[in-house]
């Protein structure tokens, strides 16, 4: 593919490939993005389910809380593996099929960490359910194929606001259910809860075909020719990694900040602190809105903007709730932001390949996550709370350097090329 190809996003020809124009479909009925919606956010959320009870856990276990912490990596090393070698099945296998069985999967991994006998049993049953949570990545960009031209960012913001909504309430209702049941009912309901949402999906989700027919390897390697060949997505996958790496440093350490003095919450309060991000789901459909009139870059902006200037309430929330919460809550607001803009850029790229686009830019997005929890379970058991932050400053400004230099670099060849630039 050439250069120009490339950048402007026009679709070049794969041998082998069975093409559908997803503009011919008249878009997804309300009823099937809500069921997208709640399907993305519920299969999301078993990622999430151990992150408030880091603390309950080390005690259960009588491990470290900085070897407790790297739950929080294996999880999401679990879902990097997942987007690498699951996600991009989507584009050669029947989704609805996918769907179902991963989530099967995912029901049997949370029974195995409900009757987990120690930390090691429990840390492989958290592996395994990292690589099924990636489904959710299967949904995104199946909602994206189902939804009309003129409302793939809205729609494909409404799933994503269920995915953020599924991160965050997950550890809401995991505080809730382990200082009410004790902590193994937290993954015995959530196994019972896969099993159900597989049934729901399988039920009313119609057969969605495959975009290709390459064998599976080929597939695989045609993801790397993705990356080389797209600018946008680069852009986009180190925007991304560098913004989730952001959520990473926040939601590793806070339970130990919040289970420790001066605070010294239980399980039930600590939980209550994802109900702060929720507010970050109202920014997707309206990143959503704007990526559809033409306005990504301006959302992508302010979001970033809005991720730098979290960190310095985060600061000075270490002994003051108030602060802290509205951190939280900038914090999500600012990571959801770029996250959509970023999904409504790489998919109006190469429309028949979403699926490898999105293993790209999510395993980009997630390894930034997983070297960033990792760096700060062992910050924090070192430096405390201010360094915490102060890494996740440095990250959001690194983030925002990246985004200003490359839009000019992109803009300044797209204008090269073409008399009327696009917005990114």
């Amino acid at each position: 593919m050439s250069s120009r190809t490339a950048a402007s996003g026009s679709s070049p020809s794969s041998s082998g490939s069975a093409r559908r124009s997803p503009t011919s479909r008249p878009g997804a009925s309300r009823r099937l993005v809500l069921l997208l919606t709640v399907a993305c956010g519920a299969s999301v959320a078993n990622l999430y389910y151990a992150q408030p009870l880091l603390h309950t856990l080390a005690v259960a276990f009588g491990t470290a809380n900085g070897t407790t912490g790297l739950l929080v990596t294996v999880g999401q090393a679990g879902y990097v593996i997942g987007l690498a070698l699951v996600v991009p099945l989507g584009d050669l296998l029947e989704r609805r099929r996918l769907i179902v069985t991963t989530l099967v999967c995912t029901a049997a991994g949370q029974a195995l960490a409900a009757i987990a006998p120690g930390f090691t049993v429990f840390a492989v049953a958290v592996l395994v359910v990292g690589v099924c949570a990636c489904v959710a990545q299967v949904i995104v960009p199946l909602s994206s194929s189902l939804a009309a031209e003129h409302e793939r960012g809205s729609v494909v913001g409404m799933v994503m606001s269920g995915l953020l909504i599924g991160i965050l309430l997950a550890r809401t209702i995991s505080g809730v259910i382990a200082g009410l049941l004790g902590w193994r009912a937290v993954f015995a309901i959530a196994a019972v809860a896969a099993l159900l949402l597989a049934a729901a999906v399988r039920s009313a989700l119609p057969p969605v075909p495959s975009t290709e027919r390459m064998r599976y390897p080929a597939l695989l390697r045609s993801i790397l020719g993705l990356i080389e060949q797209l600018p946008v997505l680069r852009q986009r996958m180190l925007l991304g990694s560098l913004s989730f790496g952001c959520f990473s440093v926040l939601w590793t350490s806070l339970a130990f900040l919040l289970s420790g003095p001066p605070f010294h919450l239980g399980n039930i309060d600590i939980g209550l602190f994802g109900l702060a991000g929720v507010a970050g789901a109202t920014v997707a459909p309206v990143t959503g809105h704007l990526a559809d009139r033409g306005r990504g870059r301006l959302a992508t902006t302010a979001a970033l903007l809005t991720l730098l200037a979290s960190w310095a309430l985060l600061a000075l929330g270490r002994n003051r709730i108030p602060e802290l919460v509205i951190g939280i809550v900038m914090l999500d607001l600012g990571v959801q932001g770029v996250h959509i803009s970023n999904q409504s850029a790489i998919y109006a790229l190469l429309p028949d390949a979403r699926s490898r686009l999105t293993t790209a830019y999510m395993v980009a997005y997630f390894t930034g996550g997983v070297i960033l929890s990792a760096a700060t379970s062992a910050l924090y058991a070192s430096d405390g709370w201010s360094a915490v932050c102060l890494l996740g400053a440095i990250t959001a400004a690194a983030a925002l350097g990246v985004w200003v230099v490359s839009d000019l670099a992109l803009r300044h060849d797209a204008a090269s090329r073409h008399p009327i630039g696009q917005d990114l």
